[in-house]
């Protein structure tokens, strides 16, 4: 299968996306490296040649670091996993910007509020950042945890979801979260 590669300049740094033919993101992330972003994607969906072009999921990226925070929601996804796995991705999707959810809340929202660790390896898995947007998801405490792009990334993340949030929605103070 042949895959479309593209960056996209952002604030954070370089966006390096790959699509399958459909325009189905495979797997994104922060980097200039599209091996780093092709070393995610699971070997049954993994392309076997990449060519570089414009995408529309490239153009939802633009319109989501204008300001539209819905843009990425429009893009189709495509990843292999368990049955568990694809219902926490699917979940991931409809965490709200701006309403950011702990790996407790993200286990409670799949129906097993005490599979903490399975909430958190789902994130871990997770190959179309942004897209499914696992730097939702935050420890218990509140600080930020991990990602796999970087803390920095996700605090600019979600500081970016939460000046965008809808006047009095409920947003997390991204910027008293400490550096873990």
């Amino acid at each position: 299968m042949t895959a479309r590669l593209q960056t996209v300049a952002t604030p954070d740094g370089p966006f390096t996306l790959i699509a399958d033919a459909d325009g189905a993101v495979l797997a994104s992330g922060w980097t200039p490296d599209a091996s780093l972003v092709l070393a995610r994607i699971h070997p049954r969906l993994r392309p076997a040649e990449l060519r570089e072009e414009p995408t529309a999921a490239g153009d939802a990226v633009a319109a989501y670091y204008e300001g539209d925070l819905a843009a990425i929601r429009a893009v189709a996804v495509r990843q292999q996993g368990t049955v568990l796995q694809q219902a926490g991705w699917a979940a991931l999707r409809d965490i709200a910007p701006g309403e950011p959810l702990t790996y407790t809340g993200f286990a409670a929202a799949l129906g097993s509020p005490r599979a903490v660790r399975a909430a958190a390896s789902i994130c871990a898995r997770n190959a179309p950042a942004l897209f499914v947007p696992c730097h939702r998801v935050l420890r218990g405490d509140g600080s930020l945890g991990g990602f796999a792009w970087g803390v920095d990334v996700k605090r600019s993340l979600l500081a970016r979801e939460r000046a965008g949030a809808a006047a009095g929605a409920p947003a997390a103070d991204v910027e008293a979260l400490p550096v873990p």
